[in-house]
C-alpha cells in the first residue's frame, strides 16, 4: 500500500525538518484545523484520507505559562489528542506515531537515566503538570488501542528539542532557541533563570525527524524514548552556547528567584537505537551553531 502520509502540527519546529526529508508528505497546521473540535478533525480526515498519521500538534509553553494556564494546558491538548486518535481509528488509519515530551516523567526516580517502564511511577514535575498528564493520557490511550484493537501506532519520547525552525521569541521557543537569542543581542552578560544546575538532554530537532521517517519506512512500532547519551546542565548549555556563537567572554547571571524546573530527567535510548543500530545524533556544539547561524541571518535581515 502506498503511504499517504499527514502530518498535524506542521509548521512547527520538528514538523518542518520533517518537511525536509518528506517533501511528500501533507502538512497541516492548527489555523486550517482546529483539533480540539471533532468536526475539523473529521473534516481533516475526510478532505485528506490518510494512512499514516504523524500527530505533532500541540500547546506548548514555557514554565509561566504552564503555571498560570494549567486548565487551557490540559484540556486543548486532552481535546487535540482524543479527537485525533479517535478519528484515525475511525478511518482506519493504519500507522499512527505521536511525538510526546520526557515531561511526563515522574518529577523524581530512583535511578536515572529513566526508561519507558518508569513513565507511571509517580506524577509529572509541578511546573509542567497539567502538559505532562495530558501527554501521558496520550501514551495511555495509545497503548490502550494497541491492546484493545492491535493497532500498529506508536509514540516517541523526545528529550528537549532545538533547531533552526524553533520560535524565538522568549515565552514561545525552546530554551536553547531563547539562550540563543539572549547571547546574540547581549553586549556583556545576559540572565538566566534558576540556578543554572539542572541537567538536560538537548536533541536537534532534524535527528527526531530522522527517527520518524525510519519508523515509517522500516514499520518500526512501539514506544520509545528518543535521546542522546550526554546530559548537560544549564551553566554548561550557556558555555557552549556562548562558544557556538562566538561569544566566550560574555558574562552569565542566574536570577535563583525564578524556577528551575524540573532538576533531572534525562531518558534511556537504548531499546530505540538497539533497532537504530547506526544511527548518530547531531552534536550539541553542531546543532547550537546551525541555529545561530539561521537565527543571525533572519535578525539582521
Amino acid at each position: 500500500m502506498d503511504k499517504k502520509i499527514l502530518v498535524t502540527g506542521g509548521s512547527g519546529l520538528v514538523g518542518q525538518h520533517l518537511q525536509d526529508i518528506l517533501p511528500d508528505a501533507i502538512y497541516v497546521s492548527s489555523s486550517a484545523y482546529d483539533l480540539t473540535k471533532m468536526s475539523a478533525v473529521k473534516e481533516m480526515m475526510i478532505d485528506f484520507e490518510p494512512n499514516v498519521v504523524i500527530h505533532l500538534a500541540a500547546r506548548v509553553g514555557g514554565i509561566i505559562d504552564n503555571i498560570n494556564h494549567p486548565v487551557d494546558y490540559l484540556e486543548e491538548n486532552v481535546l487535540m489528542n482524543t479527537n485525533v486518535l479517535k478519528a484515525c481509528h475511525e478511518s482506519d488509519v493504519e500507522k499512527v506515531i505521536a511525538i510526546l515530551s520526557t515531561c511526563i516523567y515522574p518529577d523524581v526516580v530512583d535511578t536515572y537515566p529513566m526508561r519507558e517502564e518508569d513513565l507511571f511511577n509517580g506524577p509529572p514535575t509541578e511546573t509542567n503538570f497539567s502538559y505532562g498528564f495530558a501527554k501521558r493520557c496520550m501514551a495511555a490511550h495509545i497503548d490502550s488501542y494497541r491492546k484493545q484493537y492491535d493497532k500498529k501506532w506508536s509514540y516517541l519520547i523526545p528529550c528537549n528539542l532545538y533547531g533552526e525552525y524553533d520560535k524565538y521569541e522568549e515565552h514561545h521557543s525552546h530554551f536553547v532557541s531563547a539562550l540563543i537569542k539572549k547571547i546574540y543581542e547581549a553586549d556583556d552578560s545576559i540572565e538566566l533563570w534558576g540556578t543554572g544546575k539542572p541537567l538536560r538532554q538537548f536533541m536537534y530537532g532534524g535527528d527526531l525527524a530522522r527517527v520518524i521517517k525510519y519508523m515509517i519506512d522500516k514499520d518500526v512500532v512501539g514506544s520509545f524514548n528518543v535521546a542522546p547519551e550526554w546530559v548537560h546542565s544549564i551553566n554548561d548549555l550557556a558555555e557552549i552556547g556562548k562558544k557556538a556563537c562566538l561569544k566566550d567572554k560574555l558574562v552569565v547571571n542566574y536570577n535563583s528567584n525564578k524556577p528551575d524546573g524540573q532538576f533531572r530527567k534525562d531518558v534511556d535510548s537504548s531499546k530505540l537505537l538497539s533497532i537504530l543500530k547506526d544511527f548518530k545524533f547531531t552534536s550539541l556544539e553542531e546543532g547550537i551553531r546551525k541555529v545561530y547561524d539561521n537565527f543571525s541571518k533572519r535578525y539582521d535581515r
